[in-house]
């Protein structure tokens, strides 16, 4: 037999821990909700090491280019030319923002390719056309200086400034990947990048036409800048972003299609990237036909152009909402999405009335939760669509749970605010969306042998009207905590609230 151990004596007593007492505040989303798949990377793969390259890049671009700028129009000319130039930069910037309101673009990619634009490609369009009209002028056999210029700015210009400009949209491309959907993704960072590129050039030619006021002797503003002015800034100001978002259609059209098409990933582009630059020489040749020449092509080619490129993005913004109306409801059937909230996700009416209702009963952070669950929502129905063309990565399961885990955290102020919207909004009572044809969702899907086949479409009955809720929102539209059953479209397991800490 063992001896028992001897007693041991008490220590001295302990005080007491206190209890923690968080600080009281209104969150919208909790902590937990900043959750993210990041996938590990080797050193130069990371993301710190990309963003402070590319950070110290472009800030050494802008020193150079702000150098340069200023040595050519002179301090009075560089002031007079970034007030003119800034002029047309928040419209276009609203503008672009506006077509991408379905799922907007981070604002660091937007804030980097005005960036790029403005810096890094301004710099080399700058320095690559000086070299090109010193090497015509010495070799070229032009017999004036004006006649290189003529052929810099119609031939080699458009190349380089095109090309330039389209390093951005390849860097994002590239490697923010998962934030580049389709054609209207494509438009509005070439559009944004084009933008930045013009702004600088803008500043360019109007403090040069400012020092050529003041050289012939005129105070102030002058007959060469006015004119300048009025051709750059008030006929001319989406002209750059018209060359470089054909570039961007092309990389639109890439991702969409299969990673099997490798002909077609490198020709959308460089097509793209082709017509761009033939636009763009069509455009600056102009200004060598005279006035009225200028006013044809003006009139006859761009106007028409920019009218067509308009109604191809607005109709590429309406399939991004019929994209989501069609995939979100796999989500309903699993139970992650209320029946309503894919028709309220597909309405850009029914989202602006879920956000306002959100702001006027909780306030900012309330509308801003609501805002990011339809974003998030938006880029779960795209991840959806590429793997139903099978276009989905490798990480698709891991970038689900995520975009999964982001909505169930914001569902308690999202959805009653969604579901009153579609109810205010919908022209017949929202529909009844019916589980998928294999039963529960999940075991007909893109990895387990079975065709995706919907099941059949029971909507409303026409001329139905619906029932508007009553009483003060989201009180009468609390939905009941609903529980997601098991999901595993890939074999991954059951995925529900319990694995994402609900």
């Amino acid at each position: 037999m063992h001896p028992s151990p001897p007693p041991q004596r008490p220590g001295p007593p302990q005080p007491p821990v206190p209890e923690y007492q968080p600080r009281p505040r209104f969150d919208a989303v909790p902590d937990r909700a900043q959750w993210r798949y990041r996938p590990r990377r080797a050193l130069w793969e990371s993301r710190a090491v990309r963003v402070g390259a590319l950070v110290l890049l472009l800030a050494l671009c802008g020193l150079v280019i702000l150098a340069l700028v200023r040595q050519q129009t002179g301090t009075r000319g560089f002031v007079v030319g970034l007030g003119l130039a800034v002029l047309p930069v928040p419209l276009l910037v609203a503008a672009f923002c506006w077509l991408d309101r379905v799922e907007p673009e981070p604002w660091r990619n937007l804030a980097f390719a005005f960036a790029w634009g403005a810096c890094a490609a301004t710099l080399v369009a700058i320095l690559a056309n000086g070299l090109a009209v010193r090497w015509i002028v010495a070799r070229g056999g032009v017999s004036s200086a004006g006649e290189a210029d003529t052929w810099g700015a119609a031939v080699v210009a458009p190349v380089v400034e095109e090309s330039a400009k389209a390093a951005a949209l390849l860097l994002l491309f590239v490697f923010r990947r998962r934030h580049f959907n389709g054609i209207v993704d494509g438009v509005v960072i070439a559009g944004i990048t084009a933008t930045g590129f013009a702004f600088t050039e803008n500043i360019l030619f109007l403090g040069t036409a400012f020092g050529e006021d003041e050289a012939l002797g005129t105070s102030g503003i002058g007959s060469v800048t006015a004119q300048t002015f009025i051709v750059r800034i008030l006929l001319s100001p989406f002209a750059h972003p018209l060359f470089t978002a054909l570039t961007g259609i092309g990389f639109g059209l890439v991702a969409q299609v299969t990673p099997r098409a490798r002909a077609g990933r490198v020709l959308l582009p460089l097509s793209g990237l082709a017509t761009a630059m033939g636009l763009h020489s069509v455009w600056n040749g102009s200004a060598s036909l005279g006035g009225h020449g200028f006013i044809a092509v003006y009139a006859l080619f761009m106007v028409p152009l920019f009218a067509v490129l308009t109604t191809v993005v607005i109709r590429s913004r309406a399939g991004e909402l019929r994209a989501v109306r069609e995939y979100l409801p796999a989500y309903v059937a699993a139970g992650w999405l209320a029946p309503a909230e894919p028709y309220a996700l597909a309405s850009m009416r029914a989202r602006a009335i879920a956000r306002r209702l959100a702001r006027r009963a909780h306030g900012v952070p309330a509308a801003r939760a609501v805002s990011e669950y339809q974003s998030f929502a938006t880029a779960l129905a795209f991840l959806r669509r590429r793997a139903h063309q099978g276009a989905a990565g490798a990480d698709f399961a891991a970038r689900e749970q995520e975009l999964l885990h982001h909505l169930w955290q914001r569902k308690s102020l999202a959805r009653p605010a969604l579901l009153h919207a579609a109810a205010v909004t919908a022209p017949v009572a929202p529909p009844r969306w019916q589980p998928y044809g294999q039963g529960a969702y999940g075991q007909g899907a893109y990895g387990a042998g079975v065709p995706y086949q919907p099941g059949p479409w029971t909507g409303p009955q026409p001329g139905h009207q619906p029932n508007p809720p009553t009483g003060p929102w989201p009180q009468a539209q609390q939905p009941q905590q609903q529980q997601p059953g098991p999901y595993a479209p890939y074999g991954h397991g059951s995925y529900g609230p319990g694995s994402r800490g609900h």
